[in-house]
């Protein structure tokens, strides 16, 4: 299940000319300043795959957007899997917020640019995915990052070689070059409260992949040097939440949307290791001026885990 984000409330959603790269996108908070989404990943074609999701979202914590941290292979022009996983089964008036979206690495196997296609947009309104961008959320601002071309073993090994359609990537190096330097100059250049960054891959995880080194290497050194808050990420199909004791920054996973129960832990150090469930669920977050507060439930809408800083 890839991430979403879910805004309840008026979306005030339009392209704005960043002074980076990254194209940058305004989300309108609630009547109070506060902000809620819900973080899932990969879309479950099933007639109840939204029903813990809605009760949480219409009942508990009203959402303003939802963040979905994969699409999913065959999500593309004119291909019903869209329809049949996504506009047919999210149909809660509580989920009819804006969903943004980050590529993963099963979104590069084919057409790749069928996902990002606006002919998705055009289907449903609430559907937006780009490579990378940012949405100032006014109380937050998000930094959608495109991990999958920091992956060297995409590139490198035969199995793999032959499916991923790098359009719009290459030459790689200078991609991730500009990518990096985009990112960093977003984060510089907010005065948000709080900073979150979006990507599909982990970047420290006790789940199945483990650590994305390459992103540890490249991309955790400007997370670290601007003070970000959060890192929410899929990959991993487990729910989980590491702490960091050489930084402020939460690394939370919120990869059970589907293929759970994998059976592998990695156990982590138990200092930082704050939260770890090998099962299917979500995540929901609140955000105000002075406090954020994160809770993961299980596929039934049961409190698994909450943490709270101010």
């Amino acid at each position: 299940m890839g991430m979403q984000l879910v805004f309840i409330g008026t979306i005030a959603l339009c392209l704005v000319v960043s002074s980076a790269m990254l194209e940058q996108f305004e989300q309108a908070p609630k009547q109070d300043g506060s902000l809620s989404f819900l973080v899932v990943d990969k879309l479950v074609a099933t007639d109840t795959a939204e029903k813990p999701q809605t009760v949480i979202a219409e009942e508990e914590q009203p959402m303003n957007i939802v963040l979905f941290l994969a699409i999913q292979s065959g999500h593309c022009i004119d291909d019903p899997a869209f329809d049949d996983s996504f506009t047919k089964i999210y149909t809660a008036s509580s989920l009819q917020k804006q969903w943004y979206s980050v590529l993963g690495n099963h979104d590069y196997r084919g057409n790749v640019e069928a996902r990002l296609s606006p002919v998705l947009t055009n289907l449903d309104k609430r559907w937006l995915c780009l490579r990378s961008f940012t949405v100032n959320a006014e109380v937050a601002e998000f930094y959608f990052v495109d991990t999958t071309p920091f992956v060297d073993k995409y590139f490198t090994e035969p199995k793999d070689m032959s499916i991923y359609d790098w359009s719009g990537i290459l030459p790689r190096k200078q991609y991730i070059s500009n990518l990096l330097k985009d990112v960093d100059l977003a984060l510089q250049q907010s005065n948000a409260k709080w900073k979150i960054v979006v990507g599909h891959h982990t970047i420290r995880s006790a789940g199945l992949h483990g650590n994305t080194d390459e992103l540890v290497k490249q991309l955790l050194p400007i997370l670290e040097a601007n003070n970000i808050d959060l890192y929410i990420n899929g990959q991993d199909h487990c729910l989980q939440h590491i702490g960091s004791l050489g930084s402020a920054i939460q690394f939370l996973a919120s990869g059970g949307g589907s293929k759970a129960w994998r059976g592998v832990v990695n156990w982590w150090k138990p200092e930082e290791m704050k939260f770890y469930y090998d099962g299917q669920g979500f995540m929901s977050v609140k955000i105000t001026e002075t406090e954020i507060d994160i809770v993961f439930y299980d596929v039934y809408g049961h409190v698994l885990h909450k943490w709270n800083a101010s």
